[in-house]
């Protein structure tokens, strides 16, 4: 399996503000989410009325077919959870895609660990999975040595830059070492 989180990977989201990243197109999008979101600032600055603003959002439509073309059954593994289906799938050439739904409230692990990562486990439970995600540590990377029985590879994704070759062919290469016998 592969977890894919949005914000970071498919997002540059941390790239130059007003600079969008060579092959990326510029979407802004109004999910239920964030318009929520938008609305409780609104409010909390005096301006309940004002209109929500959509999120801008940096895709590139070559990322849905490479990722469909790693050998991997892709999953949602972000804040997105099901508006991944619903708003970036389509225009990612994606089919819809398994959702991992966080807890609530969110866990606090010590030690510097994500917050997600223990969802990312339990979800996992012993099976091989590769995550992709802007925000894993070497400090993720201990605590699913010592709680995940199978194969992981927790591969951090430059947010300024998402996704590039370079990161599809790690993990095209741990795959295919994950498959081998004996591994």
């Amino acid at each position: 399996m592969l977890l894919v989180d949005v914000d970071g990977p498919l997002n540059p989201y941390a790239a130059k503000p007003h600079r969008r990243p060579e092959g990326y197109g510029t979407h802004r999008l109004l999910t239920p989410h964030w318009e929520a979101a938008e609305r409780r600032r609104l409010t909390a600055y005096g301006l309940p009325g004002r209109p929500a603003k959509p999120l801008r959002v940096w895709l590139n439509q070559e990322h849905g077919p490479a990722l469909t073309a790693l050998p991997f059954d892709l999953v949602w593994a972000t804040t997105w959870e099901h508006e991944a289906n619903d708003f970036l799938a389509p225009l990612l050439g994606l089919p819809v895609l398994p959702v991992i739904t966080w807890s609530e409230p969110r866990p606090r692990p010590e030690g510097g660990v994500f917050w997600k990562t223990p969802d990312i486990v339990a979800w996992a439970a012993g099976r091989p999975f590769a995550w992709v995600d802007d925000q894993i540590t070497d400090a993720d990377r201990a605590w699913v040595r010592a709680r995940h029985d199978g194969p992981a590879l927790l591969h951090r994704v430059d947010p300024r830059t998402g996704l590039t070759a370079d990161d599809f062919t790690a993990l095209a290469a741990w795959a295919a070492s994950a498959a081998a016998p004996g591994t």
